[in-house]
Formats: structure tokens, C-alpha cells, sequence
């Protein structure tokens, strides 16, 4: 296929994606809004209707002259799967074209220190699963993300390094959790992941954050001018690493006095003195939040340490890439009334009149931010190329 075909299929389907919700555009709007002429875009639309990327829409009468045409969508009955490993759970979704979720499963999981094997084993029975939920929608996929904490080689689907997991230069076969599928199946940092899943599912016009994610790990994903940064070997936006208490405690990573140290899952339980009890997440994070609620003095202390060491790390991290706005993810989120405060009052310390308050906010996409941002990622492959669904 020619390279101005592929141009011209790339535009067609990106302009029908960038459709606001229940506005449905037809094969002349599209020609008026791409340049292109109404004998191309019928020829381009009929191949994404062959391909099942589009789908054709009643008559469309909205912005014409004369007979109305027929309105063009994503097909809702195309989805991607994301999924996403962490350390003490896995989970799968699907979504349709347009970022909807059709159906998604969480299952508590305890990955730390273990094989890869079995993890990916477990994560394939849990994809077949959801697959064939969203299957029995009428939802056929036709491409995958997986998430991980740790970073990641996509193009050679290896896990670089996941200290949390203990996973050191480990390929994943990701193909084999979600066989047949014409995209395969890709792999993604974690925070990167749902950073990317802010940026579709958060406020319009916001383009340039730090996403912090907040897990048994510290990640980071770095937004610029609406396109995620992760610097020439893919590895940028790592927060999580930053030292901010040189004197302080070793670090997964190998490292000492790194921000996780203090405002990890682990760390802040542990300074809280939740350390050791066998409790799922949910459970831990359950437990921690009622114990705040009733002041209990241990607990506030332990998350006002991570709130000002936070700052610390985000203070640090603007002065180098002139960031002014902080997304909160994970745990930092459900602590977010407490972690607040803190957090900006270091700020103001360290960074004095960088952030103002409203511009610290929490994740718009939730605890499935990774999930949504993963199969975010193969749709927008999927919009930018569409010949390889095609061809």
C-alpha cells in the first residue's frame, strides 16, 4: 500500500475518532474537513468498513444541504484488551474504539519475587476470561497492552528491570495472553500507561502534568504538549527514584533515600505500623484510611512524611522539565485529603509559587488508569496506522 493511501486512511480515521460523542460526520463532512476529495474518502471509508474499523450509522441530516447522508463511528464492536501486573494484583479489561469500557476483572495476586511463568499464566486464564465476556457482547478485539511496574522494552516485549517484582531483563511472551489478535499485543510502564489514560480521560486543554502513581512502587509518567515523554531509552518520568532523603534507607532499585522509601504502599504502612498483616490491598488501604479518619497519630504521621517528601520529589522534577501540574494516582489519591496539605505546603517551600493548589489534582481515569491507557495506546496505533488492520 502507498504511502499517500496510507496517509490519506490514517486522516479519514483519525477525523471520524475525533468526532465529539453522538455527532456522527458523513463521507462529505469529511472530505470539507480533510481537503481530500468525496471520491477518496468513499474508497478510504469503504476499506475501513471492509476492516470493520468503522461503521455506518442511519441517515445523517445534521450540517447538510440536499438528501442527508449516512453518519460514520467507530465500530463499538471492535475492542482492544489492557491489562495490567502489579505487585499484589492483575487485571484485565476491554474496551471499545472509542474508550469505553465493555468489561474488566480485577484479581488480588501476590507478584513479588515470583517467576514470571506462573504470573503470566495466571493473567492469561484472567484475559481468556474477560475476553470472552466481552465476546459475548459482540465485542471482537483486535489488539492488547500489558502494563507493568518496571521499565520495559516494547519492541522486544522485556521487562527491563521491575524491582518490586524481581524481575531483571525478563521477555514476556505477550502474544500468548491474547493469541490471534491482528495488532499483538504491546508492552507499557505502568505509570506511563496511565498517564496516557489522563490524557484522554482528564480535563480538556490540560497538556502538560507529571502523573504520579502511587503502588507498592513510586512510577511516573511525564506529559509535554499533550505527548507522553520518556527520553531516548524510553525511561524518563521515573519520580519514584528521586532521592530526597540522602541519608535515608536502600531502595528496591539499589539506590538510597529514594522517594518510595517514604511514600510507597509498603513504607507508609510500615511507618503507620500496618507492616506485616496479611491483608489484601484494598484490605491495607481500608484499614489505613479509617485509622486516619480516626487520628490515629502514627498513621497521620506516616502519610504527612510522604505528602512533604512528595513535595519534595515534585519540586525537584518541575525545575528540570517546567512542570506546574500534578495528577495523583493509586494510593496517593485515596489519600489525597490527607496527603494535601503536606504536600503543599512543600511544595510552597521548595518550589514557592510553581503550583498553585488547583493544580494538584487526582486521577479523572481511577484505579484502572493503567488498564484504560494501555488499550488507549493500541487504539491510537490502530488511528495513526490503520493499514495494518487492513493490509
Amino acid at each position: 500500500m502507498g504511502d499517500v493511501r496510507r496517509g490519506n486512511l490514517a486522516l479519514v480515521l483519525s477525523t471520524v475518532a475525533k468526532t465529539p460523542a453522538g455527532s456522527h460526520l458523513t463521507r462529505a463532512q469529511i472530505a470539507a474537513a480533510t481537503g481530500l476529495t468525496k471520491a477518496s474518502v468513499s474508497s478510504i471509508v469503504l476499506d475501513l468498513l471492509d476492516a470493520g474499523i468503522l461503521r455506518e450509522l442511519g441517515l445523517n441530516p445534521q450540517g447538510e444541504r440536499g438528501r442527508p447522508g449516512v453518519g460514520l463511528e467507530l465500530n463499538p464492536k471492535r475492542g482492544v484488551m489492557g491489562m495490567e501486573i502489579n505487585v499484589d494484583y492483575i487485571a484485565a479489561g476491554v474496551t471499545d474504539l472509542s474508550g469505553a469500557v465493555v468489561v474488566q476483572d480485577i484479581r488480588e495476586r501476590d507478584n513479588r519475587d515470583s517467576p514470571s511463568a506462573p504470573v503470566m499464566a495466571a493473567l492469561a486464564s484472567l484475559a481468556a476470561g474477560v475476553r470472552k465476556a466481552a465476546a459475548a457482547d459482540g465485542v471482537e478485539l483486535l489488539g492488547g497492552g500489558l502494563a507493568v511496574p518496571g521499565l520495559v522494552d516494547d519492541g522486544s516485549s522485556t521487562v527491563i528491570t521491575a524491582p518490586n517484582l524481581g524481575w531483571r531483563d525478563v521477555l514476556l511472551d505477550v502474544t500468548g495472553l491474547l493469541p490471534g489478535l491482528p495488532l499483538g499485543v504491546r508492552l507499557f510502564n505502568e505509570a506511563n500507561a496511565a498517564a496516557l489514560a489522563e490524557l484522554a480521560h482528564g480535563p480538556s486543554g490540560r497538556k502538560d502534568f507529571l502523573f504520579i502513581s502511587g503502588e507498592v512502587g513510586v512510577g511516573g509518567g511525564l506529559v509535554i504538549n499533550s505527548e507522553l515523554f520518556t527520553g531516548p531509552e524510553g525511561h524518563a518520568g521515573e519520580v519514584g527514584h528521586i532521592v530526597v532523603d540522602p541519608e535515608g534507607g536502600p531502595c528496591s532499585c539499589g539506590g538510597t533515600g529514594c522517594l518510595e522509601t517514604i511514600a510507597g504502599q509498603d513504607a507508609i504502612l510500615s511507618a503507620a505500623g500496618m507492616a506485616g498483616k496479611r491483608q489484601t490491598r484494598s484490605e491495607s488501604m481500608s484499614a489505613l484510611t479509617s485509622a486516619l479518619a480516626a487520628q490515629d497519630p502514627a498513621s497521620l504521621l506516616a502519610v504527612q512524611r510522604a505528602g512533604r517528601s512528595l513535595g519534595v520529589a515534585v519540586a525537584s522534577a518541575s525545575r528540570v522539565v517546567d512542570i506546574r501540574a500534578v495528577v495523583l494516582g493509586g494510593h496517593f489519591a485515596v489519600l489525597e485529603p490527607w496527603l494535601r496539605p503536606p504536600l503543599v505546603d512543600s511544595l510552597g517551600r521548595y518550589a514557592p509559587g510553581k503550583f498553585l493548589p488547583g493544580h494538584i489534582t487526582t486521577a479523572a481515569a481511577g484505579e484502572y488508569g493503567a488498564l484504560l491507557g494501555a488499550a488507549g495506546s493500541v487504539v491510537r496505533t490502530l488511528v495513526e496506522a490503520p493499514h495494518r488492520l487492513h493490509a
